[in-house]
């Protein structure tokens, strides 16, 4: 197990804020934010909220303010600093429907500035001034949405606060003078801050892997298919989910099925993951030619006695024997059709057919064609989490031959039944399951981490239980 570390608030608000281009897609892979995950949001985003506020540059003020008994005051206020900020009490929560709601209280700022009068038209005076206020209040709503390239946005599109009480002190002159406005002005000013706060989260919700590198056949585009589905207790998201060949986005001839999360609390994130991405990945992988592999005499380990040969064949099928005495063959196993991927309780299948033809290797190296075996092959396979990727391996569950085309005359498929069983078992699977091992990027952001993952193989589709890490 590992223990959960600092976690950046703004996962979050960018799983939030991804609108999507194409509203009738079904989605391949869904996440759910459960309350867990936003409350432990809410603790480090105050943190950082805080943070942004106390960097703030608090613009210049001016204005005119009627004092009796000399009228109007004109002042201006410049230089204004953050010295001191608080935000002690919080709360973050899901509007149904809508987003999210901010709202703080009893917080406290601290500011020291400049300020300038003049009235009576001649008479002038200036100084600086101190500024605390506490019992401050501040209540916001957040809108979720995408820019223009897909990516995620927040800002803030309502806001109120008020001053509880404020101690004000004045260094030099008629400071009395601007003590109303000083106050009104700061409680205009708070809004305008937070909303500039939040807006300094983009730049932090663009590091979403809405077109995720794979390998050098595939990628996988992660942009939201429909808006986020905001409940009580739970923020529902679609993505695509789809897996493309690199550079070229071409359609499976197969759509998304709808399919829904449990309601399970218990992690802050919830990510399920369809048999149709799955199979998607199938289609684009047959699409790039890369289940087909040559197996030569060099993959089979030294101590096996079953070599790839015309000696080792001949003595199952003379003929090859006799027309290619004592020389090297290769394998080509090939899929003709896109492999098939289930998901049902606890099991994964892959059903694959395709063939495997048998050559000898010439002389001059060129191939001489002894026969095509056609194929049908069901394996199982372990699905994990590593990283922040989708990783496994594959085991055979049973592989059937029959004769496709024989150029050495006819003989009994049966009896080569050990070599294949060999072959693919020491060739074949473990090409596959290098390639599994390195994995396939889930959906994040920046430097996250998923913590305390569970996964389970539910009917139709993967679901992943974690929470999130963020380094640095």
């Amino acid at each position: 197990m590992v223990t959960l570390g600092r976690m950046s608030p703004w996962w979050l608000l960018t799983l939030l804020t991804l609108v999507p281009f194409t509203l009738s897609t079904n989605a391949g892979v869904k996440l759910k934010l459960t309350q867990k995950g936003l409350e432990y949001a809410r603790l480090i985003g105050m943190t950082k909220l805080q943070q942004k506020l106390k960097a703030i540059k608090v613009p210049d003020l001016s204005g005119t303010e009627k004092v009796a008994p000399i009228g109007k005051v004109k002042y201006s206020l410049t230089g204004m600093q953050i010295t001191n900020l608080g935000l002690p009490k919080s709360q973050l929560g899901m509007v149904p429907g809508t987003g999210l709601s901010l709202s703080i209280g009893n917080a406290f700022i601290s500011l020291h500035g400049n300020w300038k009068v003049r009235y009576l038209h001649f008479i002038k005076d200036h100084g600086s001034f101190d500024l605390s206020v506490t019992g401050l209040t501040i209540a916001t709503s957040i809108a979720l949405k995408s820019d223009e390239t897909g990516r995620p946005a927040v800002n803030s599109v309502s806001c109120a606060s008020s001053v509880g009480s404020a101690s004000i002190k004045f260094h030099g002159g008629a400071s009395a003078y601007i003590d109303k406005a000083l106050r009104a002005a700061l409680q205009k000013q708070i809004c305008p801050l937070v909303s500039d706060a939040i807006s300094d989260m983009n730049p932090h919700l663009k590091t979403l892997n809405v077109l995720a590198h794979v390998d050098k056949y595939a990628e996988i585009e992660y942009s939201m298919v429909a808006s986020p589905a905001v409940s009580k207790a739970f923020v529902d998201f679609s993505l695509k989910g789809e897996f493309y060949n690199i550079g070229q986005h071409k359609e499976p001839p197969f759509s998304a099925p709808v399919f829904g999360l449990p309601p399970q609390i218990n992690n802050m994130l919830y990510i399920g993951v369809s048999a149709f991405t799955a199979n998607s990945a199938a289609f684009v992988y047959n699409n790039a030619g890369a289940f087909n592999l040559f197996i030569t005499d060099d993959m089979i380990p030294p101590s096996s006695p079953i070599r790839l040969n015309t000696r080792t064949f001949g003595a199952f099928i003379p003929q090859i024997a006799k027309q290619y005495p004592a020389m090297m063959m290769k394998l080509l196993v090939k899929t003709t059709k896109q492999p098939n991927i289930s998901f049902q309780l606890n099991n994964v299948t892959l059903q694959a057919t395709g063939t495997v033809t048998a050559y000898a290797i010439l002389p001059n190296t060129t191939l001489a064609p002894l026969f095509i075996l056609n194929m049908e092959a069901s394996v199982s396979a372990h699905i994990y989490v590593t990283g922040l990727k989708l990783a496994g391996s594959v085991t055979l569950n049973r592989m059937d031959m029959a004769l496709g085309a024989s150029y050495v005359g006819p003989f009994q498929v049966k009896s080569l039944d050990n070599i294949f069983l060999m072959v693919l078992k020491v060739a074949v699977l473990p090409k596959i399951n290098a390639h599994l091992q390195q994995g396939y990027p889930l959906p994040t952001i920046g430097k996250m981490n998923l913590v305390n993952t569970q996964l389970q193989v539910l009917k139709d589709y993967m679901l992943i239980g974690t929470d999130v890490q963020f380094r640095g």
